[in-house]
């Protein structure tokens, strides 16, 4: 049974193009050889790695989204594993996933909102919550420009000193 699965695969960062790309090909030839499809293949390009793996900081990354047998993908891991130019691989199965995701999608179709039916009325804001409330000219106009400083009360002996 074909199942769709999105294989990860990181190689040496010191391996020139045309080799990197005669690598991929050969991962694909192995997939398609053994009855799967190859839908996608993206090189994500060379990246840092999160930690040190086999004395490498950096690598190219390749993924691979195939529909294949688990045979199929058993063999390609096998071979990701013995070539030496891989350095790091992960496989995905992702047809679960793709399910459920579908599944979601159908339920949110099926189910849709209030405001997503009526468009006029969600179109239309409401004025006292978008437009901010102004206070009245009155009481703009009794403010003062600027603050008013209180005089401070002199003392008995500073009247007389001034005085």
């Amino acid at each position: 049974m074909n199942r769709t699965y999105e294989v990860m695969y990181i190689v040496r960062p010191d391996i020139d193009e045309a080799s990197l790309d005669a690598l991929v090909e050969g991962f694909n030839a192995v997939v398609t050889n053994g009855g799967g499809e190859v839908t996608n293949a993206e090189k994500m390009g060379r990246r840092r790695l999160a930690y040190t793996v086999r004395k490498f900081q950096d690598g190219q990354f390749i993924l691979l989204t195939i529909t294949a047998d688990g045979k199929v993908v058993l063999e390609l891991e096998r071979r990701l594993r013995v070539t030496e130019q891989v350095i790091k691989f992960i496989t995905v199965r992702t047809d679960e996933e793709n399910k459920r995701l579908a599944k979601v999608k159908k339920h949110r179709d099926a189910h849709k909102k209030v405001s997503d039916q009526r468009p006029e009325a969600a179109s239309t804001p409401q004025a006292s919550i978008t437009e901010p409330v102004a206070a009245p000219p009155e009481t703009v106009a009794a403010a003062p420009a600027e603050p008013v400083q209180a005089e401070p009360e002199q003392t008995e002996a500073a009247a007389t000193a001034n005085a």
